[in-house]
């Protein structure tokens, strides 16, 4: 696996500024734009699987906006344990709250609260190898029912498992380094006006 590729490959493109300018522009319509951003993404991603030697594509606003939405959906199921897990602690955390600081209810919150985070969190990383698997099976078969054939997506990260570990491990890094961008903005502007 080439790596470097990753980030090189929009430059290989002749007409690479302006496919970029024109997704830009896209990206800043609310809501919609992230979708179909999402969706050109995809068909990246599904160029890139087909050895495309031209995977940077031109803007396809519907069929972009379609392939997005069907991501969302697919990413909304395979992470909805983890938002119903989040519910839970809510709901508990308000519960407590309320309960007047009985130490026997928040005891057994506490106790709840760290097994279901420790769940919470295991599910994450399993979410976080399946989730790729599944976009790509949805890529390869285009239909939605492919990335829930949930024996064929966990077959795909069997094969694959270090390829699909390196990905997880590059969304954690990138989830670390992308925050930076924004601190040093406002460290700027503060600094500018101080």
């Amino acid at each position: 696996m080439d790596f470097g590729l990753a980030f090189s490959f929009v430059f290989k493109d002749p007409n690479w500024l302006k496919k970029i300018a024109i997704i830009s522009l896209v990206a800043l319509i609310p809501i919609l734009g992230q979708i179909v951003v999402f969706g050109w993404a995809l068909q990246i991603s599904k160029r890139v699987m087909n050895h495309d030697p031209n995977p940077l594509p031109d803007l396809d606003f519907g069929g972009d906006l379609t392939r997005g939405f069907m991501g969302i959906v697919i990413s909304f199921v395979y992470t909805l344990p983890i938002t119903l897990f989040s519910g839970i602690i809510s709901f508990f955390s308000a519960v407590l709250e309320n309960s007047g600081g009985d130490e026997t209810a928040v005891a057994i919150f506490s106790i709840v609260s760290i097994c279901l985070g420790l769940f919470s969190f295991i599910f994450g990383l399993i979410v976080g190898l399946l989730l790729p698997a599944a976009l790509t099976r949805y890529l390869e078969k285009e239909s939605i029912g492919a990335a829930f054939d949930f024996v064929e997506v966990f077959k795909k990260v069997q094969l694959n498992l270090g390829t699909y570990f390196i990905v997880l491990l590059g969304t954690i890094v990138a989830g670390f380094i992308a925050p930076l961008g924004l601190i040093a903005c406002v460290i700027g502007v503060m600094l500018t006006y101080t």
